[in-house]
Protein backbone atom coordinates (compact mmCIF):
# COMPACT_ATOMS: atom_id res chain seq x y z
CA UNK A 1 0.00 0.00 0.00
CA UNK A 2 1.40 3.18 -0.79
CA UNK A 3 1.45 6.88 0.42
CA UNK A 4 0.11 9.99 -0.93
CA UNK A 5 3.19 12.41 -0.93
CA UNK A 6 2.22 15.44 1.42
CA UNK A 7 2.06 18.38 -0.84
CA UNK A 8 -0.08 16.52 -3.79
CA UNK A 9 -4.10 16.45 -3.25
CA UNK A 10 -6.31 14.57 -5.59
CA UNK A 11 -9.77 15.56 -6.17
CA UNK A 12 -12.40 13.56 -5.04
CA UNK A 13 -11.90 11.45 -1.21
CA UNK A 14 -8.79 13.21 -0.97
CA UNK A 15 -8.92 12.53 2.85
CA UNK A 16 -8.92 8.84 2.84
CA UNK A 17 -5.47 8.84 1.50
CA UNK A 18 -4.27 11.21 3.71
CA UNK A 19 -4.86 9.54 6.62
CA UNK A 20 -3.34 6.45 5.23
CA UNK A 21 0.07 8.83 5.03
CA UNK A 22 1.40 8.42 8.80
CA UNK A 23 4.60 9.02 8.22
CA UNK A 24 7.15 9.21 11.27
CA UNK A 25 10.88 9.66 11.56
CA UNK A 26 13.28 7.14 9.61
CA UNK A 27 13.99 4.55 11.84
CA UNK A 28 17.55 2.28 11.22
CA UNK A 29 16.90 -1.02 12.04
CA UNK A 30 19.63 -3.62 13.68
CA UNK A 31 20.28 -6.35 12.03
CA UNK A 32 18.10 -8.64 14.28
CA UNK A 33 15.36 -6.37 13.46
CA UNK A 34 15.84 -6.83 10.16
CA UNK A 35 15.66 -10.51 10.28
CA UNK A 36 12.37 -10.16 11.59
CA UNK A 37 10.58 -8.08 9.41
CA UNK A 38 12.44 -10.07 6.71
CA UNK A 39 10.05 -13.22 7.79
CA UNK A 40 6.97 -10.86 7.67
CA UNK A 41 7.82 -9.67 3.75
CA UNK A 42 8.62 -12.90 2.88
CA UNK A 43 5.44 -13.94 3.95
CA UNK A 44 3.83 -11.32 1.89
CA UNK A 45 5.45 -13.18 -1.45
CA UNK A 46 4.15 -16.74 -0.17
CA UNK A 47 0.62 -14.90 0.14
CA UNK A 48 0.37 -13.47 -3.14
CA UNK A 49 1.41 -16.77 -4.81
CA UNK A 50 -0.77 -19.26 -3.08
CA UNK A 51 -3.60 -16.15 -4.32
CA UNK A 52 -1.74 -16.90 -8.35
CA UNK A 53 -2.58 -20.35 -7.76
CA UNK A 54 -6.49 -19.05 -8.31
CA UNK A 55 -6.27 -16.44 -10.80
CA UNK A 56 -8.08 -16.66 -13.93
CA UNK A 57 -11.42 -15.73 -16.15
CA UNK A 58 -14.44 -15.90 -13.91
CA UNK A 59 -12.89 -15.38 -10.46
CA UNK A 60 -14.56 -12.57 -8.30
CA UNK A 61 -11.66 -10.92 -7.04
CA UNK A 62 -13.21 -10.92 -3.35
CA UNK A 63 -12.67 -14.70 -3.73
CA UNK A 64 -9.17 -13.71 -3.91
CA UNK A 65 -9.50 -11.60 -1.01
CA UNK A 66 -10.34 -14.54 1.27
CA UNK A 67 -7.97 -16.62 0.26
CA UNK A 68 -4.81 -14.30 1.25
CA UNK A 69 -6.88 -13.90 4.48
CA UNK A 70 -6.81 -17.03 5.35
CA UNK A 71 -3.30 -17.87 4.13
CA UNK A 72 -2.11 -14.71 6.16
CA UNK A 73 -3.63 -15.88 9.61
CA UNK A 74 -2.92 -19.52 8.45
CA UNK A 75 1.01 -18.67 8.75
CA UNK A 76 0.53 -17.30 12.51
CA UNK A 77 0.05 -13.31 11.13
CA UNK A 78 -1.92 -10.80 10.55
CA UNK A 79 -3.64 -8.88 7.14
CA UNK A 80 -1.47 -5.40 7.54
CA UNK A 81 -4.01 -3.22 5.54
CA UNK A 82 -7.46 -4.81 6.59
CA UNK A 83 -8.55 -1.42 8.76
CA UNK A 84 -5.61 0.32 8.25
CA UNK A 85 -7.21 4.02 7.81
CA UNK A 86 -10.07 2.04 7.41
CA UNK A 87 -9.13 -0.05 4.23
CA UNK A 88 -12.01 -2.52 3.94
CA UNK A 89 -9.87 -6.04 2.78
CA UNK A 90 -6.98 -7.75 3.18
CA UNK A 91 -5.77 -7.32 -0.58
CA UNK A 92 -5.67 -4.09 -2.37
CA UNK A 93 -7.05 -5.53 -6.04
CA UNK A 94 -6.72 -3.39 -8.32
CA UNK A 95 -7.67 -4.24 -12.49
CA UNK A 96 -6.91 -3.17 -15.36
CA UNK A 97 -6.88 1.46 -15.67
CA UNK A 98 -6.82 0.96 -11.48
CA UNK A 99 -3.61 1.81 -10.44
CA UNK A 100 -3.62 1.04 -6.80
CA UNK A 101 -6.05 0.91 -4.15
CA UNK A 102 -8.91 -1.32 -5.17
CA UNK A 103 -11.25 -2.67 -3.22
CA UNK A 104 -12.34 -6.32 -3.61
CA UNK A 105 -15.38 -7.03 -4.68
CA UNK A 106 -17.90 -9.37 -6.56
CA UNK A 107 -15.97 -7.98 -10.04
CA UNK A 108 -14.92 -11.22 -12.06
CA UNK A 109 -11.28 -11.08 -13.82
CA UNK A 110 -12.03 -11.56 -17.72
CA UNK A 111 -9.58 -12.31 -20.02
CA UNK A 112 -7.11 -10.05 -21.08
CA UNK A 113 -7.46 -8.29 -18.08
CA UNK A 114 -4.07 -7.75 -15.82
CA UNK A 115 -4.50 -7.55 -11.79
CA UNK A 116 -2.14 -5.95 -9.20
CA UNK A 117 -2.36 -7.58 -6.17
CA UNK A 118 -0.91 -5.09 -3.15
CA UNK A 119 -0.49 -7.07 -0.14
CA UNK A 120 0.55 -6.60 3.72
CA UNK A 121 1.25 -8.73 6.96
CA UNK A 122 2.34 -8.12 10.58
CA UNK A 123 4.57 -10.58 11.89
CA UNK A 124 6.66 -10.50 14.88
CA UNK A 125 6.00 -6.67 15.07
CA UNK A 126 6.86 -5.49 11.61
CA UNK A 127 5.29 -5.05 8.86
CA UNK A 128 5.66 -6.64 5.27
CA UNK A 129 4.74 -4.69 2.17
CA UNK A 130 4.24 -6.27 -1.76
CA UNK A 131 2.69 -6.00 -4.65
CA UNK A 132 2.67 -7.74 -7.78
CA UNK A 133 0.97 -7.11 -11.48
CA UNK A 134 -0.62 -10.50 -12.96
CA UNK A 135 -1.60 -11.09 -16.33
CA UNK A 136 -4.97 -12.99 -16.53
CA UNK A 137 -5.41 -15.34 -19.71
CA UNK A 138 -3.77 -14.11 -23.08
CA UNK A 139 -2.98 -10.35 -22.48
CA UNK A 140 -1.91 -7.99 -25.62
CA UNK A 141 1.51 -7.99 -26.05
CA UNK A 142 1.57 -4.31 -24.93
CA UNK A 143 0.18 -4.32 -22.06
CA UNK A 144 2.76 -7.84 -21.17
CA UNK A 145 5.44 -5.45 -21.64
CA UNK A 146 4.72 -3.21 -19.40
CA UNK A 147 4.38 -5.55 -16.71
CA UNK A 148 7.61 -6.74 -18.01
CA UNK A 149 9.48 -3.20 -18.10
CA UNK A 150 7.33 -1.88 -14.82
CA UNK A 151 8.85 -5.12 -12.82
CA UNK A 152 12.20 -4.30 -14.37
CA UNK A 153 12.42 -0.33 -13.45
CA UNK A 154 11.93 -2.05 -9.94
CA UNK A 155 15.10 -3.85 -9.75
CA UNK A 156 16.61 -0.52 -11.76
CA UNK A 157 15.39 1.45 -8.54
CA UNK A 158 16.67 -1.50 -6.30
CA UNK A 159 20.21 -1.21 -7.59
CA UNK A 160 20.60 2.86 -6.22
CA UNK A 161 19.21 1.91 -2.82
CA UNK A 162 22.60 1.53 -1.25
CA UNK A 163 24.66 3.40 1.80
CA UNK A 164 25.75 6.79 0.57
CA UNK A 165 23.23 7.08 -2.12
CA UNK A 166 20.44 9.61 -2.48
CA UNK A 167 16.63 9.03 -2.22
CA UNK A 168 16.20 10.23 -5.40
CA UNK A 169 18.73 8.26 -7.06
CA UNK A 170 15.87 5.25 -6.97
CA UNK A 171 13.34 7.27 -8.63
CA UNK A 172 15.61 8.74 -11.28
CA UNK A 173 16.47 5.23 -12.58
CA UNK A 174 12.83 3.86 -12.25
CA UNK A 175 11.77 7.33 -14.06
CA UNK A 176 14.80 7.18 -16.95
CA UNK A 177 14.10 3.59 -17.44
CA UNK A 178 10.62 3.55 -18.32
CA UNK A 179 10.21 7.04 -20.18
CA UNK A 180 12.71 5.53 -22.43
CA UNK A 181 9.78 3.23 -24.12
CA UNK A 182 7.18 6.36 -23.93
CA UNK A 183 5.24 5.19 -20.34
CA UNK A 184 4.58 7.51 -17.70
CA UNK A 185 5.48 7.22 -14.02
CA UNK A 186 2.31 8.04 -11.26
CA UNK A 187 3.23 11.32 -9.15
CA UNK A 188 0.93 11.65 -6.83
CA UNK A 189 1.94 8.29 -4.98
CA UNK A 190 5.01 6.84 -3.89
CA UNK A 191 7.35 4.46 -2.10
CA UNK A 192 7.91 4.43 1.92
CA UNK A 193 10.01 3.58 4.78
CA UNK A 194 8.21 0.74 6.79
CA UNK A 195 8.60 -1.40 9.90
CA UNK A 196 7.05 -1.41 13.01
CA UNK A 197 5.05 0.69 11.10
CA UNK A 198 3.71 0.58 7.15
CA UNK A 199 4.45 4.01 6.46
CA UNK A 200 7.81 5.37 7.68
CA UNK A 201 9.66 8.14 6.62
CA UNK A 202 11.19 8.30 3.83
CA UNK A 203 9.26 9.07 1.28
CA UNK A 204 10.29 7.44 -1.90
CA UNK A 205 9.23 8.62 -5.05
CA UNK A 206 9.52 6.74 -8.79
CA UNK A 207 10.44 9.90 -10.19
CA UNK A 208 13.59 12.39 -9.64
CA UNK A 209 16.96 14.53 -10.09
CA UNK A 210 19.65 12.17 -9.08
CA UNK A 211 22.07 13.17 -6.73
CA UNK A 212 19.16 15.28 -4.23
CA UNK A 213 16.94 13.89 -1.90
CA UNK A 214 17.95 12.30 1.68
CA UNK A 215 21.03 10.34 2.21
CA UNK A 216 20.78 6.79 2.22
CA UNK A 217 21.76 4.94 5.77
CA UNK A 218 22.49 1.55 6.31
CA UNK A 219 19.64 0.31 8.48
CA UNK A 220 16.83 1.94 6.52
CA UNK A 221 14.17 -0.45 5.10
CA UNK A 222 12.43 0.82 2.77
CA UNK A 223 9.45 -0.32 0.30
CA UNK A 224 9.91 0.70 -3.25
CA UNK A 225 6.94 0.54 -5.90
CA UNK A 226 7.12 1.82 -9.55
CA UNK A 227 3.40 2.41 -10.77
CA UNK A 228 3.86 2.77 -14.24
CA UNK A 229 0.84 3.74 -16.70
CA UNK A 230 0.81 2.73 -20.37
CA UNK A 231 -0.64 6.33 -21.45
CA UNK A 232 -1.03 9.92 -19.03
CA UNK A 233 0.51 9.57 -15.46
CA UNK A 234 -2.40 11.75 -14.81
CA UNK A 235 -4.80 10.07 -11.93
CA UNK A 236 -8.41 10.18 -10.25
CA UNK A 237 -9.45 8.84 -7.50
CA UNK A 238 -13.19 6.90 -7.23
CA UNK A 239 -15.81 7.90 -5.03
CA UNK A 240 -14.89 4.98 -2.93
CA UNK A 241 -12.21 6.95 -1.58
CA UNK A 242 -9.97 4.48 -2.08
CA UNK A 243 -9.51 3.49 -6.18
CA UNK A 244 -7.28 5.24 -7.82
CA UNK A 245 -7.45 5.20 -11.98
CA UNK A 246 -5.44 6.23 -14.80
CA UNK A 247 -6.97 9.45 -16.44
CA UNK A 248 -6.94 8.00 -19.55
CA UNK A 249 -8.38 4.51 -18.62
CA UNK A 250 -4.90 3.04 -20.17
CA UNK A 251 -3.38 0.16 -18.38
CA UNK A 252 -1.48 0.76 -15.25
CA UNK A 253 1.39 -2.04 -13.69
CA UNK A 254 2.50 -1.94 -10.00
CA UNK A 255 5.42 -3.73 -8.51
CA UNK A 256 6.66 -3.73 -4.93
CA UNK A 257 9.70 -4.98 -2.85
CA UNK A 258 10.98 -3.95 0.58
CA UNK A 259 14.22 -3.65 0.52
CA UNK A 260 16.62 -2.95 3.31
CA UNK A 261 19.37 -0.44 2.99
CA UNK A 262 23.16 -2.17 3.03
CA UNK A 263 26.75 -0.80 2.09
CA UNK A 264 27.64 -2.13 -1.70
CA UNK A 265 24.26 -3.58 -2.16
CA UNK A 266 20.81 -3.48 -1.59
CA UNK A 267 19.30 -6.48 0.41
CA UNK A 268 15.78 -7.33 -0.51
CA UNK A 269 13.80 -8.93 1.88
CA UNK A 270 10.64 -9.66 0.14
CA UNK A 271 10.10 -11.86 -3.01
CA UNK A 272 8.63 -13.00 -6.14
CA UNK A 273 10.38 -16.54 -6.29
CA UNK A 274 7.12 -18.48 -5.27
CA UNK A 275 5.24 -16.18 -6.98
CA UNK A 276 6.93 -16.61 -10.35
CA UNK A 277 6.92 -20.84 -9.76
CA UNK A 278 3.34 -20.56 -9.54
CA UNK A 279 3.32 -18.19 -12.85
CA UNK A 280 6.01 -20.76 -14.91
CA UNK A 281 3.74 -23.83 -14.16
CA UNK A 282 0.82 -22.32 -16.40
Amino acid sequence: MMALQNQVELKAGHQHLVGCNFFRMIQIKTNDEIELQRQSSLLVGKTLAEVAKHIKPGVKTIELDRIAETFIRDNGAVPGFKGYGGFPATLCISVNDAVVHGIPDDTELKDGDIVSLDCGTIMNGFYGDSAYTFPVGEVAEEVLLLLERTKQSLYKGIEQAVAGKRVHDIGYAVQSYVESFGYSVVRELVGHGVGRNLHEDPEVPNYGRRGTGIKLREGMCIAIEPMINLGVKEVFQEPDGWTIRTADHMPSAHFEHDVAIRHGKADILSSFEEIEKVLNKR
